[in-house]
């Protein structure tokens, strides 16, 4: 089997670059496995994403080689000679041929799975894929990325800038928050059915609805719809190269939250003098396109945006207009074109900028004060569009906050509650969807200021005096059944990531128990509990709701 030994690529590597503080606890036994395709002078590294294997460039490999079986397969099989004659630039792209190389990132398929998540990292995995092009004698390739992917092959070409041709980056975001996708109904009950798979089949379901537009999904070819063909490809695809495991998962997600490019990053890769080609489906749950869109206009003038209708996957939904889009990257990389040819982005210069450089150039002939006049306007209209945005972030930011003080109308009746140990408590409220009537609901205390009387009724509970924080003056707490212990868990795990904003002046906790969710609130002060928990309740009703939905169809 082809593997790469990172450690053994370590000096030329980490020349520089880190050396002594990631090369033996990232890198000791870490084995990459690759495959590659087709033969040729023109070397293409693909780098694919988040729980991906080599296989998923499947339709990429096959448009820039015309091969579907790896070279490795070829050599077992005696017909490596005949696969050759792509050297001699008759049977593949450009006329010198194309070897592709396709690899799996440590934490999935068949290469090493370290344990820990602080040896996941886009730059370490670059830093692997850096390892494999040493390993494989290339010296210089053009690096196409999928998401996480593309997250990757960016820290490689700011890395080492002068062994990149071409960079193409599909479905690819700046990591951290932009990796999050939008908070709605669909999102979440994938959030969920994602957690819930345990199983290929439970998988490869999850993953259809993450990776294509139901559109797509929905046509028919044949008898069957495309929904029907790539689930049994999926789960086949799934079954042979097993489950990720969750330290590969872990770590993987981990890479991708904490992502980053610097400016100094996006510099060096502006300035190598490669072109670079952004590709994005516009119907993307996972990554919304309005962030690859703001990263190609960064790396301006060297970008172009190839928008295409499709999801996360489009590279398989799209893939004849994929492949024509690196065709054309690879094209225009070997022809030396121009970034202004390149690039499909309009001038980023305003019209005020235009008018300004238009008339100054008139200022030679002793027209000054136009072109100053010019200048002073473009500032002042500048200056406007600042006060403007601040003032419009100012107002949204007090209607919040003015919105969250607000009690919750319709959701919350308040009841005398029979349950609490205390005789202070002034009631509960109860929390009851109006269309659930006759259901358990929830009940929590009312938010009160704790007081002499509460903490003496807390020392007849047996709660010990030094337990209490002065400083927590307000706390809430209350519980939800949810009637088995895997959907309160897996309410648990989706909420549990949402962490409190201003944890200095509210903490929240919680805990599952005999299928029920406890969640106990404290804040220094009423008005920042009241915001937390209305926050929490809103995304606790969704969560519920996508649960009632969608659990039949999820336990099956």
């Amino acid at each position: 089997m082809p593997f790469c030994e990172v450690a053994k690529h370590q000096g030329s590597l980490y020349d520089g670059v880190d050396a002594s503080a990631n090369n033996s606890s990232n890198n000791n036994g870490i084995k990459i496995f690759y495959r590659t395709y087709g033969h040729g002078t023109t070397k293409v590294l693909l780098v694919i994403g988040l729980a991906g294997t080599h296989g998923s460039w499947g339709p990429q490999i096959k448009g820039l080689t015309g091969e579907e079986r790896s070279n490795d397969d070829d050599e077992n099989d005696g017909m490596r000679g005949g696969a050759q004659s792509g050297d001699n630039g008759e049977d593949s792209y450009g006329g010198n041929g194309v070897q592709v190389c396709a690899f799996d990132n440590r934490g999935m398929g068949r290469s090493s799975v370290p344990t820990k998540n602080s040896e996941y990292s886009t730059k370490i995995m670059a830093k692997d894929a850096i390892a494999l092009m040493d390993h494989l004698g290339w010296r210089k390739a053009h690096v196409f990325g999928h998401s996480m992917g593309a997250m990757i092959a960016c820290k490689l070409a700011a890395m080492v800038p002068d062994r990149v041709l071409s960079l193409a980056l599909l479905n690819v975001t700046g990591g951290g928050f932009e990796c999050l996708p939008k908070l709605d109904r669909r999102t979440i009950s994938v959030a969920i059915r994602f957690l819930k798979a345990k199983t290929p089949e439970q998988r490869a379901a999850v993953d259809l609805d993450t990776h294509y537009t139901k559109e797509y999904l929905d046509e028919y070819v044949g008898p069957s719809t495309r929904r029907a063909i790539l689930y049994q490809e999926y789960v086949k695809s799934i079954s042979s190269t097993g489950m990720q495991s969750s330290y590969g998962f872990d770590g993987q997600v981990n890479a991708c939250w904490t992502h980053k490019m610097t400016r100094t990053e996006i510099e060096l890769i502006r300035s190598a003098g490669f072109l670079v080609s952004v590709m994005h489906g516009r119907h993307d749950i996972i990554a919304p396109i309005y962030y690859a869109r703001r990263l190609a206009e960064k790396l301006l003038p060297v970008a172009r945006m190839v928008d295409l209708h499709g999801g996360h996957l489009v590279s398989h939904e799209r893939t004849k207009e994929v492949n024509q889009a690196l065709h054309e990257l690879i094209t225009a990389s070997e022809t030396k074109m121009s970034p202004q040819d390149w690039s499909n982005f309009p001038k980023k210069s305003s019209r005020w900028s235009e008018k300004g450089l238009l008339l100054g150039t008139t200022s030679v002939e002793g027209k000054n004060n136009i072109s100053s006049m010019v200048c002073t306007v473009e500032k002042l209209h500048l200056s406007i569009s600042y006060v403007f945005g601040l003032f419009m972030l100012m107002f949204e930011y007090a209607r919040r906050a003015i919105r969250s003080l607000q009690p919750t109308r319709g959701l919350l009746t308040c009841y005398p509650s029979a349950a609490t140990p205390c005789d202070h408590n002034l009631g509960a409220l109860y929390i009851q969807n109006k269309e659930q009537q006759g259901k358990p609901g929830l009940f929590l205390p009312v938010v009160k200021r704790w007081g002499a009387e509460e903490k003496e009724c807390q020392q007849k509970e047996g709660m010990a005096a030094a337990a209490m924080n002065t400083q927590w003056d307000f706390s809430c707490d209350f519980e939800v059944d949810f009637g088995s212990e895997e959907n309160a868990s897996i309410i648990y795990a989706a909420l549990a990531v949402d962490k409190e904003l201003q944890p200095d002046k509210v903490k929240r906790l919680m805990s599952v128990s005999d299928g029920k969710l406890s969640v106990h609130f404290e804040a220094v002060e009423a008005r920042f509990l009241r915001a937390s928990f209305s926050s929490f309740i809103d995304i606790l009703t969704l969560s519920t709701k996508t649960i009632e939905d969608f659990g039949k169809g999820m336990a099956s």
